[in-house]
């Protein structure tokens, strides 16, 4: 079975190393210290605070694990370093027009754990975004959502960081 890799932009891998590194440096020591604190209050059977800190101590590793395992998986993609070809890849920041409304939006498409739609980021396995993808400016792009197809056109393509 291979290992598939999964697509984080540079800013999506920076934001995984330095929660890592909080978690490890400043969550794990403080709850390891909570621990600690709690066991002298004496009896753990009935101690709220000692199982309190060990819950958090089990999310905290739990937390760990998983974020170390994502950091094994990633490819980095750095758009900045791909020529612009008005084409929409991932890493891109693209502006669309709804040709009913005339609307305008603008996202980024970017890995599964950067995608934030409040801050303009889909997520690359969004709908919009597989629409998108492998399309240039120009496009007329149908877009399937809860609400019907809707129809798009790119009106720019960027390469951002």
């Amino acid at each position: 079975m291979a290992i598939t890799k999964v697509p984080m932009t540079v800013r999506g891998e920076q934001m995984l190393r330095t929660e890592l590194a909080e978690l490890k440096t400043v969550t794990r020591p403080r709850i390891i210290q909570d621990i600690a604190t709690a066991r002298e209050h004496g009896d753990l059977k009935e101690n709220a605070e000692y199982h309190a800190a060990r819950e958090q101590q089990s999310f905290c590793e739990g937390r760990i694990q998983e974020v170390e395992a994502k950091l094994s998986l990633v490819q980095v993609i750095d758009v900045s370093q791909i020529a612009h070809t008005g084409k929409v890849i991932f890493g891109t920041t693209v502006t669309i027009i709804n040709l009913d409304t005339d609307a305008e939006k603008t996202y980024c498409i970017v890995g599964e754990d950067e995608a934030d739609i409040k801050a303009g980021k889909i997520s690359l396995g969004s709908p919009i975004a597989r629409a998108l993808i492998g399309k240039e400016e120009g496009d007329e792009v149908k877009v399937t959502t809860p609400g019907g197809v809707v129809d798009f056109e790119i009106a720019e393509v960027q390469h951002l960081v």
